[in-house]
């Protein structure tokens, strides 16, 4: 049986037996689950190994890669400045940045980048994969570039170019890129260990992703080269291996390229499930934690192909995917597997980042068990 460590408190028993079970199963190399209710950890489990091949071992500080777990980290940096009104939801993005104005985009709000529905899910310049580490190409290009449809008229999920976007819209603001205003105004006043640009001092604690095996990718829509899906997620082709590389950490990905673990990721996001206040500190007000619940796309997504509705910048209860399973929870997950929820109903967080990836963003068999063990637990129905 796997050496569960740390600490988990007794009514929430049911998270580390799901958490055990998964590795009984099989089904884990190196993982981790926290849970946060009303802003103070209840739940700071890890297991496993972080890195197969030297043995070494999951630790209470090991970091890895969590994908698309990224983007909430983007997005509530991004709250943090409509919060202070230095960006508005419902003003044009151009009125921050005039050179996207380019191309017909002159209609494209705020809230539409956040959301998935600004047209722009993808590059129409055949990339390589290193040019993400050039986020002055990657944003020029996207100022220059048409929408792939009417800004606002529905989703298409925003894989990469999301992290650039709201990249670009908090140096305009701020004058400080987005890793750089993330980790002064949230990850350190929180405490949480989360970079979106890894320091090369932390390089040693990173557990290696472990890639999944290929896609079944008629299920993406890429039997159509020409599909919206292939357009945004095959340029570039990005693999599970390419965040184990040094370009890879060095690079400003932000909707992608953010390394912590579940501790860190439940520690920044309870701001939204504790109402924006934690420790007598308000990030945020009530009203944009709430904002956030506004519906703003509900659709068969254009990329993933899943009926998807989409609150300003995150996920909420959807047709399509199994999380959460009430109105007041909004939550996203990465590539792999790693995901975080937060409840206003319940002000709980839940979260999860593992090393070992499965072909699935929302939904992974192991994250799903630990979430329905969470909110069991909660209601005391366990």
């Amino acid at each position: 049986m796997v050496a569960v460590q740390g600490m988990c408190a007794t009514k929430f028993e049911a998270v580390r037996e799901a958490f055990e079970k998964n590795f009984e199963k099989g089904l884990e190399v190196g993982a981790s689950v926290a849970v946060a209710v009303e802003g103070e950890l209840v739940v700071d489990l890890w297991a496993g190994v972080a890195d197969e091949e030297q043995g070494r071992p999951w630790e209470r500080d090991t970091i890895t890669n969590t994908w698309s777990t990224t983007k909430t980290m983007a997005v509530l940096s991004a709250l943090l400045l409509v919060d202070r009104g230095a960006l508005e939801l419902d003003a044009p993005v151009a009125r921050y940045w005039p050179e996207f104005a380019a191309a017909g985009k002159d209609g494209v709000l705020v809230r539409h980048v956040l959301s998935h529905t600004s047209g722009l899910a993808g590059w129409e310049k055949a990339l390589r994969p290193t040019d993400f580490g050039d986020f002055e190409k990657m944003t020029s290009l996207l100022a220059a570039q048409a929408p792939w449809w009417t800004p606002g008229d529905g989703s298409g999920y925003h894989g990469f170019t999301h992290g650039f976007l709201i990249g670009e819209l908090v140096r305009r603001v701020t004058g400080q890129t987005l890793p750089d205003f993330f980790r002064r105004e949230l990850a350190e006043p929180l405490g949480a260990d989360f970079q979106i640009v890894v320091s090369e001092a932390d390089y040693s604690r990173i557990s290696p992703n472990i890639a999944p095996p290929p896609r079944v990718e008629a299920h993406y829509g890429f039997d159509d080269e020409n599909s919206i899906a292939v357009r945004a997620l095959k340029n570039p082709g990005i693999g599970g291996d390419d965040a184990n590389t040094d370009w890879w950490r060095r690079a400003e990905v932000g909707a992608a390229g953010g390394h912590g673990n579940a501790r860190s990721v439940a520690l920044v996001q309870r701001v939204l499930s504790s109402a924006g206040e934690i420790g007598g500190r308000r990030f945020l007000s009530r009203k944009t934690c709430e904002a956030v619940l506004s519906l703003q796309a509900d659709n068969v997504d254009r990329v993933t192909g899943r009926h998807i509705k989409w609150g300003v910048g995150f996920a909420l209860r959807s047709p399509g995917l199994p999380l959460p399973v009430n109105d007041s929870t909004y939550y996203w997950g990465g590539w792999g597997g790693s995901f975080v929820t937060n409840d206003l109903s319940s002000n709980m967080t839940v979260a999860y980042v593992m090393n070992r990836m499965q072909n699935v963003t929302v939904g992974d068999e192991r994250g799903v068990a630990l979430f329905k063990a969470a909110e069991q637990s909660l209601a005391g129905t366990v």
